[in-house]
């Protein structure tokens, strides 16, 4: 599949799942063409400024000369309409698998060198990192229900917020990690290393972001951008997975695949 078709399949997903969302009268282009952008940067990964001139130069006249937005406006209209993301949220089945995603943003020799920064230290993999992390809900079809993040040095049960709104709704798989002396969510279910396979589907899915969009570096140093790249992260997750099925409807529902539309 070439880059032309990848983007044609993704915009038309994403204007069929989208609502008729109206535009405004003086936006140059539609809700629809905007969270596809989006979703391609989650999927080139990169800096911006190196996306905007790919963009720019390949596919600027598909929106019509001129439509294109200059770049910091449209990094801002990014931000502004990250909650039109929510839309292509899945929805929870009996199980869902809950894990956290460390991401780097600076090594730890440069921690506190500006007071802007975002992230904080913690471990990742037995080394000391500054960052942040990335987690989010997954459920049986390995489609994103919901996600959160914080920084790196907070424990993953205070990602157990994110559980209680769909307690009724499903049984959430987590690891020990999210143990709480406190008590954890009712609908949640603490196994050990090597039970329960369903959760890999977990470790799968963040390893795909990983290796197709870079997701374990990424540039942004204000946290209203950081919510905005993962916002679009988790929607492009979920219309990759459907893409795939759509392409290739005698796949098993379960199986993951996104590396045949990297960018």
């Amino acid at each position: 599949m070439t880059t032309d078709d990848i983007i044609l399949h993704i915009f038309c997903l994403v204007d069929d799942s989208l609502p008729n969302i109206p535009r405004h009268s003086q936006a140059k282009i539609y809700p629809s063409e905007l969270v596809t952008i989006g979703i391609l940067f989650s999927l080139k990964g990169g800096h911006f400024r190196a996306f905007y001139r790919w963009l720019n130069r390949d596919y600027g006249d598909w929106l019509g000369h001129g439509t294109l937005p200059e770049r910091t406006r449209l990094q801002r209209l990014l931000k502004t309409h990250q909650d039109w993301c929510q839309m292509l949220l899945a929805a929870p089945t009996f199980f869902t698998i809950i894990d956290s995603y460390p991401i780097e943003l600076i090594f730890p020799i440069r921690q506190g060198r500006s007071p802007q920064q975002v992230g904080e230290k913690g471990r990742d993999k037995g080394r000391w990192s500054v960052g942040i992390k990335f987690c989010w809900l997954l459920n049986d079809f390995s489609r994103v229900v919901d996600w959160d993040w914080d920084t790196m040095n907070v424990n993953d049960k205070c990602f157990n917020s994110l559980v209680k709104p769909f307690i009724g709704k499903t049984i959430v798989l987590a690891d020990f990690g999210f143990r709480d002396k406190d008590g954890v969510p009712e609908n949640m279910k603490i196994y050990k290393k090597g039970t329960r396979n369903e959760r890999m589907c977990v470790e799968t899915s963040l390893s795909l972001v990983t290796v197709i969009c870079d997701l374990k570096r990424i540039r942004h140093r204000l946290a209203v951008y950081i919510q905005t790249r993962l916002d679009f992260v988790a929607a492009m997750f979920n219309v990759l997975m459907d893409l795939f099925h759509f392409i290739h409807p005698d796949a098993d529902p379960y199986k993951m695949s996104i590396a045949e539309f990297s960018l």
